[in-house]
């Protein structure tokens, strides 16, 4: 299993980890197979995306302040509960087939780090399926 952490700059961004996941799998010699990411925090998660283009981020974000303001009837004490919802809708986890050592993603895909209670050290996992056939 390879770990990633990222620094989130503040309280909700999406960190666009393309470039070092694929460092990750041109590093470790992976080459056909799946590349799992599982991020083990509750406040922040991951999608994929549009990385073409800056404005898709943030309009994501700003989508899912209306329909999760920060501030809302909410029993959870931490003043962070939106967070939690936020993280919900998108997930903790991602699947990306790894062909000939290169993530297999659409022409304008990216790979997001959603953080929603930042600014904070975030981690990623990424566990490594080959699909080698043995001999």
């Amino acid at each position: 299993m390879q770990e990633l952490t990222i620094r989130t700059p503040q309280r909700e961004v999406m960190v666009d980890v393309t470039a070092q996941v694929q460092d990750i799998v041109r590093n470790h010699e992976f080459q056909d197979g799946m590349l799992v990411l599982f991020c083990p925090h509750t406040t922040a998660g991951l999608t994929i995306n549009e990385n073409a283009d800056p404005t898709v981020p943030r309009d994501i974000l700003a989508t899912l302040r209306r329909l999760v303001p920060h501030q809302g009837d909410y029993q959870h004490a931490e003043g962070n509960s939106d967070a939690h919802v936020k993280t919900s809708l998108l997930g903790s986890d991602l699947r990306v087939l790894v062909e000939e050592g290169r993530l297999l993603l659409g022409l304008w895909q990216g790979v997001f780090l959603a953080e929603f209670d930042g600014p904070r050290s975030r981690t990623i996992w990424l566990k490594w399926f080959s699909s080698a056939r043995p001999a």
